[in-house]
């Protein structure tokens, strides 16, 4: 029995999952989790002498982001083997997550056999891409080298970037991701910088254009 955490803010987008895995008589899901803290305890209280297989896990959350989650959990050394489930596009985030340590990257709005062969393909201990990844990642070996500005940006800024052009004041920002508004200025000088850019709506217009956020 493949055994499954789901990570995901939203309640309904859990009952969403979970009732497509329930499905699927080799997996079963063993606890939920609405943030990183909450998952925390959950990897905790399962230990050792009962963990879980996959963990599917939500690329967008307060707090720490997926990315974010994904970081800690390779400096911990905790072994659960991570799916991405986002509603953003491959080709913005698929292999940032990959890089940082995920097993594959699963599009929330795609069919839902594709999420159980997905965790099935990572409980065996393999890598999940699509054909759409799997071309993104031959064309990243075989292409010249040019890199799209907002590639540059640390997984924190790129988070930003995404939540500023959502209409997000930084004092919102500040509070949803637990920093100091001050940090969060910091990030946005950043990226305003290495974007060549100068205002918010500038931002914004990058942001749509490079399908970071929808229009």
């Amino acid at each position: 029995m493949i055994r499954v955490i789901l990570c995901d803010d939203h309640g309904l987008i859990r009952r969403g999952i979970r009732d497509t895995l329930a499905d699927a008589q080799d997996i079963e899901v063993v606890g939920e989790a609405g943030d990183y803290t909450e998952l925390r305890g959950l990897l905790h209280k399962l230990g050792k002498d009962n963990p879980c297989d996959v963990l599917v896990l939500d690329i967008n959350m307060p707090g720490r982001s997926g990315l974010d989650v994904l970081h800690v959990l390779k400096d911990e050394g905790t072994p659960v083997r991570t799916l991405i489930v986002s509603m953003y596009p491959e080709d913005q985030y698929a292999i940032r997550a990959l890089r940082a340590g995920a097993y594959g990257y699963v599009n929330k709005g795609g069919d839902p056999a594709t999420l159980v062969q997905a965790v099935r393909t990572v409980a065996q201990g393999r890598k999940y891409v699509t054909p759409e990844i799997a071309q993104m990642l031959v064309e990243s070996l075989t292409a010249p080298v040019t890199e799209q500005a907002h590639h540059k940006l640390s997984d924190r800024e790129l988070q930003t970037l995404v939540m500023i052009a959502s209409g997000k004041r930084l004092s919102d920002i500040a509070e949803e991701l637990m920093l100091s508004p001050k940090t969060v200025s910091v990030y946005r000088a950043r990226v305003l910088e290495k974007l060549g850019l100068t205002n918010n709506s500038e931002l914004t217009v990058y942001a749509i254009r490079n399908g970071l956020v929808e229009s």
